[in-house]
């Protein structure tokens, strides 16, 4: 696991990235004491996990945590600063973690396992889709490398819907809020659709997706979820849900609500 800190202060800098070195699981931790210099690194090679330091000159942490999820959305936040006034506006982009100033090396330790605990699958299962935090799909331990980011959407839309069948056109007006359905735009849906096929079965995984005479659906019987798991009642998933489904799209805050409720009511 690959870690960055970011911060203009170069002794809290120097001892963040000391700490996170001494963490069990971190192969290489690189510390940037400007957010320009941190951007240009991310850009070649993105990190697991990114520790932030929000007031900084010229882009601030929230402006920086913004770019790098821009560029590589499966990159955990967790924000270092001396500030909690930007608690709010920092869970409003669903990072993993948030942390005052001094930083304090078992809190920092709980909060970075916690992190890159959403990035492991299961060891023993084949196919693993995680939901919790970021969606990510893994077959034997590896993160499968999506062509197109729409195409990761649709089957995160497919399994957020449990195995239920969808049109096109109704997995369309999800990926695609404002624009129309028209001859074009079902072209470029169709694209997306023979993307996301084409992953799968790189992948040796194309069985988990089910298309029929215009209809898609996963097939849950193929792999492990904790979003499936938890909607049964396991207490493992119930206990690894922090509020955080499938962060990087707006269509789950039905499903996230129901969650919610569902956690209130045990």
């Amino acid at each position: 696991m690959k870690i960055i800190c970011v911060d203009d202060e170069e002794l809290i800098l120097n001892l963040t990235v000391s700490m996170c070195r001494e963490l069990p699981g971190i192969d290489e931790v690189t510390g940037y004491d400007s957010a320009a210099e941190a951007l240009k690194a991310v850009k070649k090679d993105p990190p697991d996990l990114a520790i932030l330091d929000i007031d900084m000159p010229e882009i601030n942490g929230i402006k920086l945590a913004a770019r790098i999820k821009e560029m590589h959305p499966d990159t955990s936040i967790i924000f270092l600063t001396g500030y909690s006034q930007y608690a709010v506006e920092a869970f409003e982009m669903h990072v993993s973690g948030y942390l005052l100033k001094p930083v304090n090396k078992e809190r920092l330790a709980e909060e970075v396992k916690y992190a890159l605990a959403e990035k492991k699958p299961a060891a023993d299962k084949h196919i693993v889709v995680k939901t919790f935090g970021e969606f990510d799909v893994f077959v034997d331990s590896k993160v499968v490398s999506f062509g197109r980011s729409k195409a990761k959407e649709l089957l995160a839309y497919l399994v957020d819907r449990q195995g239920g069948s969808v049109t096109r056109a109704e997995a369309f007006s999800v990926l695609y809020e404002d624009s129309f359905y028209d001859r074009p735009m079902q072209k470029q849906f169709d694209v997306i659709v023979r993307s996301l096929k084409d992953t799968l079965t790189q992948y040796d995984i194309a069985d988990i997706l089910d298309i029929q005479r215009g209809n898609m659906r996963v097939v849950p019987e193929k792999f492990d979820c904790d979003f499936y798991r938890f909607m049964e009642g396991d207490i493992d998933a119930i206990n690894s849900y922090r509020g955080e489904y499938m962060s990087s799209y707006y269509w789950v805050e039905e499903t996230e609500g129901y969650m919610t409720a569902k956690l209130d009511d045990m």
